[in-house]
Protein backbone atom coordinates (compact mmCIF):
# COMPACT_ATOMS: atom_id res chain seq x y z
CA UNK A 1 0.00 0.00 0.00
CA UNK A 2 1.33 3.41 -1.00
CA UNK A 3 1.11 6.44 1.22
CA UNK A 4 0.88 10.06 0.16
CA UNK A 5 3.73 12.23 1.35
CA UNK A 6 2.76 15.26 3.41
CA UNK A 7 4.84 18.37 2.82
CA UNK A 8 5.52 21.06 5.39
CA UNK A 9 4.92 24.74 4.47
CA UNK A 10 8.69 25.17 4.00
CA UNK A 11 8.79 22.13 1.70
CA UNK A 12 5.98 23.57 -0.37
CA UNK A 13 7.68 26.96 -0.67
CA UNK A 14 10.87 25.26 -1.84
CA UNK A 15 8.88 23.24 -4.37
CA UNK A 16 7.24 26.44 -5.61
CA UNK A 17 10.64 28.09 -6.01
CA UNK A 18 11.90 25.08 -7.96
CA UNK A 19 8.81 25.16 -10.20
CA UNK A 20 9.34 28.87 -10.86
CA UNK A 21 12.96 28.32 -11.88
CA UNK A 22 12.04 25.44 -14.19
CA UNK A 23 9.36 27.59 -15.78
CA UNK A 24 11.41 30.75 -16.28
CA UNK A 25 14.91 29.48 -17.07
CA UNK A 26 15.41 28.73 -20.79
CA UNK A 27 15.20 25.06 -21.78
CA UNK A 28 14.99 23.85 -18.18
CA UNK A 29 11.62 22.11 -18.48
CA UNK A 30 11.32 18.45 -19.42
CA UNK A 31 8.19 17.50 -21.40
CA UNK A 32 6.24 14.36 -20.62
CA UNK A 33 5.25 13.97 -24.29
CA UNK A 34 7.23 14.67 -27.46
CA UNK A 35 6.23 17.73 -29.44
CA UNK A 36 3.55 17.11 -32.10
CA UNK A 37 5.71 19.21 -34.41
CA UNK A 38 8.39 16.52 -34.66
CA UNK A 39 6.50 14.46 -37.25
CA UNK A 40 5.54 17.51 -39.34
CA UNK A 41 7.63 18.64 -42.32
CA UNK A 42 9.79 21.75 -42.28
CA UNK A 43 8.42 24.63 -44.32
CA UNK A 44 10.07 27.64 -45.88
CA UNK A 45 8.40 30.91 -44.85
CA UNK A 46 9.27 34.46 -45.76
CA UNK A 47 10.72 36.75 -43.09
CA UNK A 48 7.42 38.51 -42.39
CA UNK A 49 5.53 35.26 -41.80
CA UNK A 50 8.37 33.88 -39.69
CA UNK A 51 8.33 36.93 -37.42
CA UNK A 52 4.55 36.79 -37.14
CA UNK A 53 4.48 33.10 -36.22
CA UNK A 54 7.29 33.65 -33.71
CA UNK A 55 5.22 36.43 -32.13
CA UNK A 56 2.18 34.18 -31.89
CA UNK A 57 4.19 31.36 -30.35
CA UNK A 58 5.79 33.83 -27.92
CA UNK A 59 2.29 34.83 -26.78
CA UNK A 60 1.37 31.18 -26.29
CA UNK A 61 4.59 30.50 -24.41
CA UNK A 62 3.89 33.37 -22.02
CA UNK A 63 0.37 32.04 -21.63
CA UNK A 64 1.85 28.72 -20.50
CA UNK A 65 4.15 30.56 -18.08
CA UNK A 66 1.03 32.16 -16.62
CA UNK A 67 -0.71 28.78 -16.47
CA UNK A 68 2.20 27.26 -14.56
CA UNK A 69 2.15 30.13 -12.07
CA UNK A 70 -1.62 30.02 -11.72
CA UNK A 71 -1.70 26.31 -10.97
CA UNK A 72 1.24 26.52 -8.58
CA UNK A 73 -0.37 29.38 -6.67
CA UNK A 74 -3.65 27.50 -6.44
CA UNK A 75 -1.93 24.30 -5.32
CA UNK A 76 -0.21 26.24 -2.53
CA UNK A 77 -3.47 27.49 -1.03
CA UNK A 78 -5.99 24.77 -2.00
CA UNK A 79 -8.09 23.52 0.88
CA UNK A 80 -8.76 19.92 -0.20
CA UNK A 81 -5.89 17.51 -0.89
CA UNK A 82 -7.58 16.19 -4.03
CA UNK A 83 -7.90 19.71 -5.45
CA UNK A 84 -4.25 20.41 -4.67
CA UNK A 85 -3.26 17.17 -6.40
CA UNK A 86 -5.40 18.07 -9.43
CA UNK A 87 -3.71 21.47 -9.71
CA UNK A 88 -0.26 19.94 -9.49
CA UNK A 89 -1.17 17.35 -12.14
CA UNK A 90 -2.52 20.04 -14.46
CA UNK A 91 0.70 22.02 -14.02
CA UNK A 92 2.68 18.95 -15.08
CA UNK A 93 0.61 18.62 -18.26
CA UNK A 94 1.09 22.31 -19.04
CA UNK A 95 4.88 21.80 -18.98
CA UNK A 96 4.51 20.02 -22.31
CA UNK A 97 2.95 23.12 -23.85
CA UNK A 98 5.59 25.35 -22.32
CA UNK A 99 8.46 23.32 -23.78
CA UNK A 100 6.80 22.78 -27.16
CA UNK A 101 6.29 26.53 -27.61
CA UNK A 102 9.82 27.31 -26.49
CA UNK A 103 11.26 24.78 -28.93
CA UNK A 104 9.24 26.20 -31.81
CA UNK A 105 10.25 29.79 -30.99
CA UNK A 106 13.89 28.70 -31.04
CA UNK A 107 13.41 26.96 -34.39
CA UNK A 108 12.00 30.21 -35.77
CA UNK A 109 15.13 32.04 -34.66
CA UNK A 110 13.38 34.16 -32.05
CA UNK A 111 13.20 34.50 -28.26
CA UNK A 112 10.75 34.10 -25.41
CA UNK A 113 9.32 37.20 -23.75
CA UNK A 114 11.46 39.16 -21.31
CA UNK A 115 8.23 39.97 -19.46
CA UNK A 116 7.71 36.36 -18.36
CA UNK A 117 8.94 36.86 -14.76
CA UNK A 118 6.44 39.73 -14.33
CA UNK A 119 3.52 37.69 -15.65
CA UNK A 120 4.58 34.66 -13.60
CA UNK A 121 4.49 36.69 -10.38
CA UNK A 122 1.12 38.23 -11.19
CA UNK A 123 -0.44 34.89 -12.13
CA UNK A 124 0.95 33.14 -9.06
CA UNK A 125 -0.61 35.80 -6.85
CA UNK A 126 -3.99 35.50 -8.59
CA UNK A 127 -3.91 31.72 -8.24
CA UNK A 128 -3.00 31.87 -4.57
CA UNK A 129 -5.79 34.35 -3.83
CA UNK A 130 -8.32 32.22 -5.73
CA UNK A 131 -7.27 29.20 -3.68
CA UNK A 132 -7.59 31.14 -0.44
CA UNK A 133 -11.16 32.18 -1.30
CA UNK A 134 -12.36 28.63 -1.95
CA UNK A 135 -11.61 25.54 -4.00
CA UNK A 136 -14.83 26.12 -5.94
CA UNK A 137 -13.66 29.58 -7.01
CA UNK A 138 -10.18 28.24 -7.74
CA UNK A 139 -11.52 25.52 -10.03
CA UNK A 140 -13.87 28.00 -11.66
CA UNK A 141 -10.95 30.29 -12.37
CA UNK A 142 -9.14 27.42 -14.06
CA UNK A 143 -12.15 26.74 -16.30
CA UNK A 144 -12.58 30.41 -17.23
CA UNK A 145 -8.87 30.80 -17.93
CA UNK A 146 -8.69 27.69 -20.09
CA UNK A 147 -11.72 28.80 -22.10
CA UNK A 148 -9.94 32.10 -22.70
CA UNK A 149 -6.82 30.25 -23.80
CA UNK A 150 -8.83 28.15 -26.26
CA UNK A 151 -10.24 31.35 -27.76
CA UNK A 152 -6.73 32.68 -28.34
CA UNK A 153 -5.57 29.37 -29.78
CA UNK A 154 -8.43 29.41 -32.28
CA UNK A 155 -7.50 32.95 -33.34
CA UNK A 156 -3.85 31.99 -33.74
CA UNK A 157 -4.68 28.88 -35.76
CA UNK A 158 -6.56 31.09 -38.21
CA UNK A 159 -3.53 33.37 -38.56
CA UNK A 160 -0.91 30.69 -39.19
CA UNK A 161 0.46 30.41 -42.73
CA UNK A 162 -0.96 27.31 -44.42
CA UNK A 163 2.51 25.81 -44.85
CA UNK A 164 3.45 26.02 -41.16
CA UNK A 165 2.29 22.55 -40.14
CA UNK A 166 4.69 22.38 -37.18
CA UNK A 167 3.15 25.32 -35.31
CA UNK A 168 -0.34 24.18 -36.26
CA UNK A 169 0.22 20.70 -34.80
CA UNK A 170 1.39 22.20 -31.51
CA UNK A 171 -1.52 24.61 -31.17
CA UNK A 172 -4.12 22.00 -32.09
CA UNK A 173 -2.87 19.60 -29.41
CA UNK A 174 -2.71 22.44 -26.90
CA UNK A 175 -6.34 23.27 -27.67
CA UNK A 176 -7.41 19.68 -27.03
CA UNK A 177 -5.60 19.63 -23.68
CA UNK A 178 -6.90 23.03 -22.57
CA UNK A 179 -10.50 22.09 -23.37
CA UNK A 180 -10.06 18.96 -21.26
CA UNK A 181 -8.64 20.97 -18.34
CA UNK A 182 -11.58 23.39 -18.48
CA UNK A 183 -14.21 20.66 -18.48
CA UNK A 184 -12.42 18.72 -15.74
CA UNK A 185 -12.37 21.81 -13.51
CA UNK A 186 -16.11 22.35 -13.97
CA UNK A 187 -16.88 18.66 -13.42
CA UNK A 188 -14.91 18.84 -10.16
CA UNK A 189 -17.27 21.54 -8.87
CA UNK A 190 -15.79 24.70 -10.30
CA UNK A 191 -17.83 27.90 -10.11
CA UNK A 192 -19.07 29.19 -13.47
CA UNK A 193 -17.93 32.79 -13.58
CA UNK A 194 -20.46 35.44 -14.74
CA UNK A 195 -19.96 37.34 -17.99
CA UNK A 196 -18.57 40.58 -16.40
CA UNK A 197 -15.77 38.62 -14.70
CA UNK A 198 -14.94 36.83 -17.94
CA UNK A 199 -14.87 40.19 -19.73
CA UNK A 200 -12.36 41.52 -17.21
CA UNK A 201 -10.20 38.45 -17.69
CA UNK A 202 -10.37 39.01 -21.45
CA UNK A 203 -9.08 42.56 -21.05
CA UNK A 204 -6.15 41.35 -18.96
CA UNK A 205 -5.40 38.70 -21.58
CA UNK A 206 -5.27 41.38 -24.27
CA UNK A 207 -2.69 43.31 -22.27
CA UNK A 208 -0.55 40.17 -22.12
CA UNK A 209 -0.88 39.38 -25.82
CA UNK A 210 -0.16 42.92 -26.99
CA UNK A 211 2.91 43.28 -24.80
CA UNK A 212 4.51 39.87 -25.48
CA UNK A 213 3.98 39.68 -29.26
CA UNK A 214 7.29 41.52 -29.82
CA UNK A 215 9.04 41.55 -26.44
Amino acid sequence: MTTQRHYSPIDRLLLQADAAMRTLLPFSGQPYRPSPAIVQPDAQMNDEDTRHVAGLMRINHTGEVCAQALYQGQALTAKLPQVRAAMEHAAEEEIDHLVWCEQRIHQLGSHTSILNPLFYGMSFGIGAVAGLISDKVSLGFVAATEHQVCKHLNEHLEQLPAEDEKSRAILEQMRIDEEHHAESALDAGGFRFPAPVKFGMSLLAKVMTKSTYRI
